[in-house]
């Protein structure tokens, strides 16, 4: 029985190099510069009386926390394999992602369970500080994801802390609106009516950081992979007579793993096929971490009473 690898030295081990001091950095500033508004958006909400500037510090606080988060699965994820731990901690990336997004959902339930029982009687809220404190909280908000930006986008602790900054700019924004209502209109009751926006902003991120933990989690194929592709290149390889047993998953998002037995046909070598596999796979569809087991092609199969005729002679 063979087995054959693609390389998992050289770029590999540049790959997880970037991916694992890069977006360390990216958090670390993200997080100074959430941390940095989280008290003054707290303190600007409570004097205003403005549920959009609170449910927006609320969600600035899931941000702390989903960086802090994000950079603790970092640390743990550069850790070296080990004997019980093959592939080592990347799956705690995803269980990170995973731990983020259902934050965000159960902030956008508080939201919207605290902005109906606003609707019938909304509370003059301070309009002009609102607009400037949702103003100033936008351009952290910005800067913050200016921070994230960059070639570590596919990690997915970068993506889940990239999604929390993005949706709460969004959520300053419509805090923003709600403010200049207030200001120059008095129309209170679209400071509850901001925050239901804020809060369909942070569950439909929820949603997404969900999806894709759980469709790594539960070995799906990862995006921008076909598994059809991927078999036909395998049986166009030179020496392959079927394939069976094709799987196509990821350890962690941005480390995509294939597994598959050829059916040698007979005139090649088990060990050359496997690389031969390896070599096209990682040519055609760019995955790196490839197993193939090369198998004997099956015997014929002889009837019955062919084979009780050579027993009698």
């Amino acid at each position: 029985m063979s087995r054959d690898h693609a390389n998992h030295g050289g770029a590999s081990h540049r790959h997880d190099h970037g991916r694992r001091d890069t977006p360390t950095r990216r958090l670390t500033i993200a997080l100074a510069l959430t941390v940095g508004f989280l008290a003054v958006e707290l303190v600007a909400g409570w004097w205003t009386g403005s549920l959009a500037l609170l449910s927006d510090a609320g969600h600035m606080a899931t941000d702390a926390g989903a960086l802090v988060v994000a950079l603790v699965a970092q640390a743990i994820a550069g850790r070296a394999r080990s004997g019980e731990k093959t592939f080592g901690y990347r799956r705690v990336e995803i269980l990170a992602a995973l731990g983020n997004g259902v934050v965000l959902a159960a902030t956008s339930i508080w939201i919207v369970v605290e902005a109906i029982t606003r609707l019938g009687a909304a509370p003059e809220v301070k309009g002009p500080p609102m607009v400037a404190v949702a103003a100033v909280g936008l351009g952290v908000n910005l800067a913050a994801a200016a921070a994230l930006a960059g070639p570590g986008h596919s990690n997915p602790n970068v993506r889940a802390a990239a999604a929390h900054v993005m949706s709460d700019a969004l959520g300053s924004l419509a805090a923003i609106v709600s403010g200049l209502a207030a200001w120059l209109l008095a129309w209170y009751v679209v400071d509850p009516i901001a925050s239901l926006v804020i809060a369909v902003l942070i569950l439909r991120s929820a949603w997404r950081l969900v999806a894709e933990a759980v469709s790594v989690l539960m070995e799906g194929t990862p995006r921008g992979l076909d598994c059809r592709s991927i078999e036909a290149t395998i049986l166009a390889t030179p020496g392959v007579a079927g394939v069976h047993d094709l799987h196509v998953w990821a350890i962690s998002e941005g480390f995509p793993a294939i597994t598959a037995h050829v059916i040698l046909d007979g005139g090649h070598h088990g060990t050359e096929v496997a690389a031969a596999v390896c070599a096209r796979v990682r040519l055609a569809h760019g995955v790196d971490h490839v197993t193939v087991q090369p198998e004997a092609p099956s015997p014929p199969v002889v009837p019955v009473d062919s084979l009780r005729r050579r027993q009698r002679r």
